[in-house]
């Protein structure tokens, strides 16, 4: 059984580089965003961009049950488990959200997440439609955002382009990629997905300007 380390771990994604201004909000309007949506959008991208370019965000390590893909570090990418350390984080509620897809299940370690919104430090999750749900129900104050694809078609190239996949999980993706889609009214902010540094820019200015976001669902392109 692979055991955890939140506290250890998740320093990684604290590092800020010299002359950075950290983008800590005041306790009062501290928050945690959510990114969401379809496999293949881009998230990871996003992300990566986003913490490239503003490390003073921090991105939430999520525990799989998934083995490691080559180059994936534990703690890094993600905390790896078993399924019975999984099923002990469930049990002992440890998890904010989490959900199973293609065999393997995914979660949110609470403890890192509740930390850094206490300290007032912008705190981003990337995680899928029910984890979205979960985090809705459990923090209704959170902002939910949709990042689409700029078309169906561009959605499915990307997902055949990754060629890492066989064609069964593939079509698990695309099916679950229409469900995804069809959730998108939930959020309170949809993203399309056109050009990666426009979204980041307009993520961070959501992160740390809480009076930019409505309470209806909006899409930008």
């Amino acid at each position: 059984m692979t055991e955890r380390s939140w506290s250890g771990d998740v320093s990684a994604h604290e590092a800020v580089g010299p002359g950075t201004e950290v983008g800590f909000l005041p306790m009062s309007e501290r928050r945690l965003t959510v990114l969401s949506g379809p496999s293949g959008v881009g998230k990871s991208t996003v992300v990566a961009e986003l913490r490239r370019a503003h490390p003073e965000v921090w991105l939430s390590v999520s525990v799989t049950t998934r083995r490691p893909r080559p180059g994936e570090v534990h703690g890094v990418h993600y905390f790896f488990v078993d399924n019975e350390e999984f099923d002990r984080l469930i049990e002992s509620g440890e998890l904010l959200e989490w959900a199973e897809f293609a065999g393997n299940r995914y979660g949110t370690p609470r403890e890192p997440v509740l930390k850094k919104l206490a300290e007032g430090v912008p705190t981003l999750l990337e995680i899928d439609l029910e984890g979205a749900r979960q985090v809705r129900r459990s923090m209704p104050e959170a902002l939910l955002v949709f990042l689409a694809p700029p078309s169906w078609e561009e959605l499915e190239k990307r997902l055949r382009g990754r060629g890492t996949e066989p064609e069964e999980v593939i079509a698990r993706r695309l099916e679950a990629g229409r469900n995804e889609m069809a959730a998108e009214h939930e959020f309170d902010l949809s993203l399309v997905n056109t050009n990666v540094q426009d979204v980041c820019r307009r993520l961070i200015a959501l992160m740390t300007d809480p009076q930019g976001v409505t309470t209806t669902t909006n899409r930008e392109v």
